[in-house]
């Protein structure tokens, strides 16, 4: 077993033992996306770390979504659980780049493209392609994107 995972088995049993409902009902539903993961496709496996980590991220990204959906529709108690949801995966993520960290990878991604040819907003697929392995799990790709563009159209 990773050791990722068998973190959030033994949180999930501390959580169980401290009747934290909110964590407990948080961890089992990380857990059997994985538990899922591992035996999608032709044979079962074990994932490894990197593997536990996006499906976290998976995770949490709905987590985000969702509270938003809540948010917008009026039901606030809601999207205040998914968000708390969110918060206690985001306790088993990198942590995230900052503004201005992403902001400096973005504009030396951008230097380079340039170097190559690329101009203007068609450069955005050569930009990505040298950004994203940089910030892979560091940074969401919506957030990442918005930089691109503008360092681009700027």
């Amino acid at each position: 077993m990773t050791t990722l995972k068998s973190k959030l088995q033994e949180d999930l049993t501390a959580a169980i033992r401290g009747r934290d409902e909110l964590r407990s009902s948080t961890l089992r539903l990380t857990l059997s996306a994985i538990t899922k993961e591992e035996v999608a496709g032709k044979t079962a496996r074990e994932l490894s770390d990197d593997e536990v980590q996006k499906v976290i991220t998976r995770e949490a990204k709905k987590r985000r979504e969702a509270a938003e959906a809540f948010a917008q529709g009026g039901r606030t108690e809601q999207a205040e659980r998914e968000k708390a949801e969110g918060v206690v995966l985001a306790e088993y993520l990198p942590k995230q780049l900052s503004d201005d960290e992403l902001h400096e990878i973005v504009a030396q991604a951008v230097e380079e493209a340039k170097a190559a040819g690329a101009e203007g907003p068609r450069a955005m697929g050569q930009v990505m392609k040298i950004v994203n392995p940089k910030v892979a799990g560091l940074a969401e790709g919506g957030r990442v994107a918005a930089v691109v563009k503008q360092l681009l159209a700027g």
